[in-house]
C-alpha cells in the first residue's frame, strides 16, 4: 500500500481536487491511503477568526467564517454534479461551518482564547477538506471513505504542536485503516489534526500535514509515501534565486532535512523522520504535472560532494567571551541553558579558547537572553546577517569542494564557517544581501550557468 498526501494547493478548489482524484484512480491498485490538508489558506483563515473572535472583532470573525463557508460551498457546486449529492455535502459542510461560528462566538463571550480552542477552530480545515475530497472522489468512481484523524492520530496533549505517539497510532489504524484497505476502499484522512486518549482535538503544528503522511506510513509499513504538492521537486537550490536550478530526481534522507533545515520549504524536516526510521522512499510530485519524474528520497540515493545549495536570512549573532571559559568545566553548558530557558533554538555554534558563537533564527527573547548571558561574559549581538549552506553526503571528505566554495565567495566577508559533525553541511555565516549572490555564485561553481535539468 502507498500513502498519497496532497497539499493545500493541490485541493485548493475544484479543478485541483478533480486532478488529486485522477492521480488516485490511477493508483487504486496500490492500495492508496490519501491525506490531504485544508484548502489553501484555510488554516491561516481559521487561525484569524479564532483571534478576531476572542478579542472582541466577532463581526469580523463571522464575516470570516461566510467567506470560507462560500467558497467550500462554491468548490462544492462545482464538483458534484448529482443534485441530491451536492445538497448532502453542502448540508454537512454547512453545518461545520455553524458549530465553527458558534466557537466564534464563544471565544467573543470568554475574551481570550486558549492553545485548545484555537486547536478545534484550526481542525476545521482539514475535515471541511477531507469531506469534500471524498465526495469528489465517490463521484468518479473511486470507491473513498472518509476516517476522521481524530481516530487514529492519537497525541499528546501539547496544543498548537501535540507530539504523537507512534505505538497508539499504528494500533489505531490497524483497527480502522487496514480493513478498509483491505475491502479495496480509499481512506481519505485529514493530515494535521489529532486527538489525545480521552478524544480532545490536537494539531501538530507546521508541516503537520506531511507529518500525519509520514507517521501513518510507518504506522502500516506502506511501500511508498507520495507528497503531492506545487513544485517539482526539490531543487539544486531557489529558484527564486537561480532560475536555472537542476531538479534533484534522487536525494538521501539527511540531505533532504538538511536542505529543509535551511529553508527549503517544500518538505519540512520532522516530515520525513518516521519514515527514515522504517526505511520508506518519499516522493516529491508536482499535482499540477503528474508525468514529471518529481524526487525521490531514499537511503540509496547517489553520494555527491554537493547536492545542492541553500540559504536563509534574518539570522542574528550572539557573542560571549570570557577570559574565564578556557577550559572552564561545564561553560558551554550553562550558555545552552540559557537559551534552553527562553526557549530559543541554536543554529550554529562555532568556539574558540575564550569566546563562544551562537546564531539564532528568533530573536525575540533577546531582551531577556542577554542579561543572562551577561553573567558569564561579554555580550555582543550582530543582526542582519544570513546562512548559505553547501549540503552534500560526499562533502566531508572532499576538500577540493570546500576550497571551491571558499572561492566562489571570493570578496564577500565571511563571518563563520562551521562543517557539520556529520560532514554533510559546510555552513558560511556572510551578510544578510549577500545571501542572494554567494547562492548564485556557488551554484555557478558547482553547477554551472545552465538553463535547468535534471540532476539525478
Amino acid at each position: 500500500m502507498i500513502v498519497a498526501k496532497f497539499g493545500g494547493t493541490s485541493v485548493g478548489n475544484a479543478e485541483a481536487i478533480e486532478q488529486a482524484a485522477a492521480i488516485i484512480a490511477a493508483r487504486v491498485p496500490r492500495q492508496p491511503l490519501v491525506v490531504v490538508s485544508a484548502l489553501a489558506g484555510t488554516t491561516n483563515a481559521l487561525i484569524t477568526i479564532a483571534e478576531q473572535a476572542a478579542s472582541g472583532q466577532v463581526i469580523l470573525a463571522m464575516r470570516g467564517v461566510e467567506t470560507l463557508r462560500e467558497r467550500h460551498l462554491s468548490v462544492a457546486a462545482r464538483l458534484l454534479a448529482d443534485p441530491d449529492v451536492l445538497s448532502e455535502v453542502s448540508a454537512e459542510l454547512s453545518a461545520t461551518f455553524d458549530e465553527l461560528a458558534q466557537l466564534a462566538e464563544a471565544l467573543f463571550v470568554l475574551g481570550h482564547a486558549t492553545p485548545r480552542s484555537v486547536d478545534i477552530i484550526a481542525s476545521k480545515g482539514e475535515l471541511l477538506s477531507s469531506t469534500l475530497v471524498v465526495a469528489a472522489f465517490g463521484a468518479r468512481g473511486i470507491p473513498a471513505d472518509l476516517v476522521s484523524p481524530m481516530e487514529i492520530m492519537i497525541t499528546g496533549d501539547q496544543f498548537g504542536r501535540a507530539e504523537p505517539l507512534p505505538e497508539r497510532i499504528a494500533l489505531r489504524a490497524a483497527e480502522v485503516v487496514r480493513p478498509l484497505l483491505s475491502r479495496g476502499r480509499v481512506p481519505v484522512v485529514g493530515g494535521f489534526v489529532g486527538a489525545t486518549e480521552q478524544g480532545v482535538v490536537t494539531t501538530l503544528g507546521r508541516g503537520g500535514s506531511d507529518y500525519s503522511a509520514s507517521l501513518f506510513g510507518a504506522a502500516l509499513g506502506a511501500d511508498a509515501i507520495e507528497i503531492w504538492t506545487d513544485v517539482d521537486g526539490m531543487l539544486t537550490a531557489d529558484p527564486r534565486i537561480v532560475p536555472g536550478a537542476r531538479l534533484i530526481e534522487r536525494i538521501r534522507f539527511d540531505e533532504a532535512s538538511e536542505l529543509a533545515s535551511f529553508g527549503a520549504k517544500v518538505l519540512h524536516p520532522s516530515t520525513i523522520a518516521p519514515a527514515v526510521r522504517v526505511g520508506i522512499p518519499v516522493s516529491i510530485l508536482n499535482a499540477r504535472r503528474p508525468e514529471g519524474p518529481g524526487t525521490l528520497i531514499a537511503f540509496d540515493a547517489p553520494t555527491r560532494p554537493v547536492t545542492a545549495i541553500a540559504g536563509k536570512t534574518g539570522v542574528t549573532v550572539v557573542r560571549v567571551g570570557s577570559a574565564r571559559m578556557l577550559l572552564a568545566h561545564g561553560f558551554l553548558a550553562r550558555i545552552f541553558e540559557v537559551f534552553d530557558r527562553h526557549r530559543t533554538s541554536v543554529d550554529v555554534v562555532a568556539t574558540s579558547e575564550i569566546s563562544v558563537s551562537l546564531t539564532i533564527d528568533d530573536p525575540r527573547h533577546l531582551d531577556a537572553l542577554v542579561p543572562d548571558l551577561s553573567l558569564l561574559g561579554t555580550v555582543t549581538v550582530e543582526r542582519n546577517r544570513g546562512i548559505v549552506a553547501l549540503v552534500g553526503a560526499g562533502l566531508g571528505t572532499d576538500s577540493a569542494a570546500m576550497s571551491r566554495a571558499l572561492g566562489a565567495l571570493s570578496g564577500m566577508r565571511v563571518h563563520m564557517l562551521s562543517l557539520s559533525a556529520s560532514g554533510i553541511n559546510l555552513t558560511m555565516l556572510i551578510d544578510e544581501d549577500q545571501v542572494a549572490p554567494a547562492i548564485r555564485n556557488l551554484h555557478a561553481a558547482f553547477f554551472g550557468t545552465h538553463d535547468g535539468g535534471v540532476e539525478t
